[in-house]
């Protein structure tokens, strides 16, 4: 290794600055200090970033500070951003180097990076908790003035635990307390990957880490990746908790104490309570007063009787303002129950439920303004629900209501009246909101309900907004739960289920989303569900979920193979071509056939129902015949004017020539994807041609996305005679990944590409070009070339294939 030439004068007086940054924040702040008369600064005092970087802005030009910049540790280096701010500098090729120099690695999508001082910052955090990166290997990364996790913590939006959750314990630890409530401010995504079982200490530990960050916290979205055995208790854990379930008592004690978030919102509570019934007393005295005045009227026994009516309902109103939270499925007002719950005057513990005290008021028009207040005060949601403030129960109970075995008869999952209303308990399409899952054949399976919790035992927090479950195998029994806790998950706005191995267990998902649409504050916008096995056709399933969900604004659904096994469906559930579609707002629709027959009778009343449908995707379906495409573009026409982008893939359009064209010259369209179809398969050079013709007379199509259809060289030389001097296409984005073009091909295309751009003057719409899993690895000098010129055009994406991995298809070229 060649030594390193001396340093400059201006290199060795930076170094020097920057060891003594701590020493020069002293005598700032103890300067400052002394000016407001105060003391002198102790040893650690450490300035505010934001004093900091005012300093660094009057004590130095900007390009003694550009100097500087790169000589900082990362944390005086992120207290500095301001000054570099204000002196017109950017930090960003700093912070860029920092992570090739520590990190070694390419970040995924790293052209769409528009912070790497954030993305550094939030990798170094996740890497210092997990234990992958010591800080000691780089001075910059080492500086004992500064803890690495609480001055990285601010700029953490996204952290993934996994294996034993070992980040989870240590950030609960109590000298983590402050990074921990940075992270309540910060964290909006929490992820759990490869999870393996725990003890119950590592989950008391969770149960801390994700009441803080859910329930008092701003996480909106809980994912959970790759967990081919799931620890049932702690996935219904995850799963209670991210819907805002939990119980009181020693779960939410921390570090030997209550939450003291939960604490401070009772005092509140209590004193919102007081002032209430305060209100309440005062409005009373005076229709007291007034009744008095008025005894002598006619009205006069009439009022009265109200008022003594109206006094028992307050009495009502204060035992339920002082009691406990609510149970969730308690917890709802008169107006968004739907199911036939009858009303208990007393709930169990001796108070009046919610329900009842709704139907008292509704009949005494005289307390309209009471139960008004009544709605604000009981049915406003809060984060946080009255704890008990009873002793702590024993450590064991912490998580009874994961391990509970339903005894009693289901009464804390099923509806009890499901089956005196005369409802068909396996029929999922008319389960009740109180009963998600009635115990069809798929949730029977195991034959029990262990691992399922009351929802009765627990209270209800804050909740996540997306639930994303990729690669987890659920039971029936965790079917169930889910199934459960989606019926009252109003404030779910985005589900995805991927390769969760859901079978006939898909009727019990489907119950609980049933039950959650007849909520009149359900948020719930995206729906992804995509499986190995389909247990239903998939325009059944579109159907079914459409019809209850009107308000999705973007539904996929997505199966790689067909079940042979039928019969499974629970008695009563109507075919598709039963199911009714209100008009809905339904804006992205992907459907992935597992090679079942495409029918456009049947996509047809979604289309007709989907005014709004702006993306429509189709994967893997079979064209039954050869009109079937030709209906499918009418019924588009006729239904859809605001489509914007089409796409298909993995679908046979070889013999569909003149069905490509229409598409390639409509008018709205403008993203045409034909992925992996066949299209060149049989055709002749005429049809290349007059799909070039059609483009380049389409001013509306912006992107034309062609992989995998076997192009070859000849054929993208020949695309590039869009972009010709008579062209008026608007075309911006072109793909042509996974084409089997060679470099000398990509190298003449760049050059007719080139030719077109002088000839019209260098004004081309032309921005991005995709080029993945391309042979271009043959002849790397040759490749280079072609990519260094059409990046002076265009935008390039490509990756390093190894092309001898796809000899079966270049022969196939030849």
């Amino acid at each position: 290794m060649a030594a390193e030439g001396p340093r400059s004068l201006f290199a060795l007086s930076a170094a020097a600055v920057s060891r003594s940054m701590g020493a020069l924040e002293r005598d700032v702040w103890g300067k400052a200090r002394a000016a407001r008369g105060g003391g002198a600064a102790g040893p650690g005092a450490c300035l505010h970033p934001a004093a900091v970087s005012l300093w660094l802005s009057a004590a130095l030009p900007g390009h003694l500070l550009r100097g500087l910049l790169p000589l900082l540790t990362v944390f005086r280096l992120e207290r500095a951003e301001g000054a570099a701010r204000r002196a017109g500098l950017s930090t960003q090729p700093i912070w860029r180097k920092l992570w090739d120099d520590v990190m070694k690695t390419r970040p995924p999508n790293s052209e769409n990076i528009t912070c790497w001082r954030k993305k550094f910052l939030e990798t170094f955090f996740s890497n210092v908790l997990h234990g992958v990166l010591d800080v000691s290997s780089d001075w910059r990364l080492n500086d004992h003035h500064f803890s690495p996790l609480l001055h990285s913590s601010p700029h953490v939006s996204q952290l993934t635990l996994c294996n034993m959750l070992q980040g989870a314990v240590e950030l609960t630890a109590e000298h983590n307390q402050k990074v921990l409530e940075n992270l309540a401010g910060s964290l909006r995504i929490l992820k759990f990957q490869h999870l393996l079982s725990s003890d119950q200490s590592i989950r008391r530990s969770l149960v801390l880490l994700l009441h803080r960050l859910i329930h008092h916290g701003s996480v909106s979205q809980v994912s959970m990746y790759s967990w081919p055995v799931p620890d049932t208790v702690l996935l219904v854990l995850i799963l209670s908790m991210s819907a805002g379930f939990w119980r009181s008592g020693n779960a939410l004690a921390y570090h030997s104490g209550p939450c003291g978030l939960c604490r401070e919102e009772d005092k509140a509570q209590s004193q919102e309570s007081a002032q209430e019934r305060a209100e309440r007393g005062r409005y009373d005295e005076r229709k007291w007063s007034d009744g008095e005045n008025q005894k002598g009227s006619p009205g006069a026994p009439e009022e009265a009787d109200a008022e003594v009516n109206g006094y028992g309902a307050d009495t009502c109103l204060n035992s339920v303002l002082s009691r406990p939270r609510s149970p969730p499925l308690q917890n709802q007002s008169c107006e968004e129950a739907s199911s036939k719950v009858p009303c208990d005057h007393t709930s169990s513990q001796g108070r009046s439920s919610p329900r009842c005290v709704s139907d008292q008021l509704s009949r005494y028009p005289v307390l309209r303004k009471t139960r008004r207040r009544l709605k604000s005060a009981v049915g406003k949601k809060r984060r946080c629900l009255r704890r008990s403030r009873g002793p702590y129960a024993d450590p064991e109970d912490l998580y009874d209501f994961v391990f509970t075995v339903a005894r009693e008869d289901n009464s804390g999952l099923l509806d009890k009246n499901s089956a005196t209303e005369g409802e068909n308990p396996e029929n999922w399409t008319s389960s009740s909101p109180g009963s998600p899952c009635s115990g069809h054949a798929g949730c029977k399976k195991r034959g029990g309900s262990a691992g399922i919790f009351s929802l009765k035992a627990a209270h209800r927090f804050r909740s996540v907004s997306t639930l994303e479950l990729f690669s987890i195998p659920l039971t029936g029994e965790t079917c169930r739960t889910l199934s459960n806790l989606l019926s009252s998950w109003v404030s779910l706005e985005n589900l995805v289920l991927s390769y969760n191995g859901l079978g006939a267990n898909i009727f019990c998902i489907l119950s609980g989303l049933r039950a959650l649409s007849r909520h009149s504050d359900c948020h719930l916008r995206v729906v992804r569900v995509s499986d190995v096995f389909s247990h239903m056709p998939c325009m059944e399933l579109v159907c079914c979920i459409l019809s209850a969900f009107p308000q999705l604004h973007m539904l996929s659904v997505s199966f790689d193979l067909k079940n042979q096994l039928e019969g499974n469906r629970p008695e009563g559930s109507p075919s598709c071509s039963e199911v009714e579609i209100p008009e809905s707002c339904l804006e992205q629709l992907e459907i992935r056939f597992p090679r079942e027959p495409l029918h456009t009778t049947f996509l047809l009343p979604v289309l007709k129902a989907s005014k709004s449908l702006q993306q429509l995707s189709l994967d893997s379906a079979t064209l039954p015949c050869s009109q079937e495409l030709g209906l499918l573009l009418e019924a588009l026409k006729e239904c859809n004017p605001n489509l914007k982008k089409l796409s298909f893939h993995d679908v046979n359009l070889a013999e569909h020539q003149k069905e490509v064209l229409l598409l390639l010259q409509d008018p709205v369209l403008q993203e045409i994807t034909f992925s992996f179809c066949r299209l060149f398969e049989s055709s002749t050079t005429e049809f290349l041609s007059e799909i070039i013709n059609t483009v380049k007379r389409n001013s509306s199509l912006k992107s034309l996305k062609l992989p995998g259809n076997r192009l070859g060289n000849h054929r993208l030389v020949a695309l590039a005679d869009i972009f010709s001097e008579d062209s008026s296409s608007s075309l911006c984005q072109l793909d042509v990944s996974s084409n089997c073009i060679k470099p000398d091909g990509l190298l003449e295309f760049t050059k007719k590409l080139e030719g077109h751009i002088q000839q019209r003057g260098g004004q081309i719409q032309f921005t991005h070009l995709r080029l993945f899993q391309n042979w271009l690895d043959q002849d790397a000098e040759t490749a280079q070339e072609a990519l260094r010129r059409l990046k002076a055009v265009c935008s390039v994406v490509n990756d390093s294939w190894d092309s001898s991995q796809a000899f079966a298809d270049y022969i196939s070229v030849m």
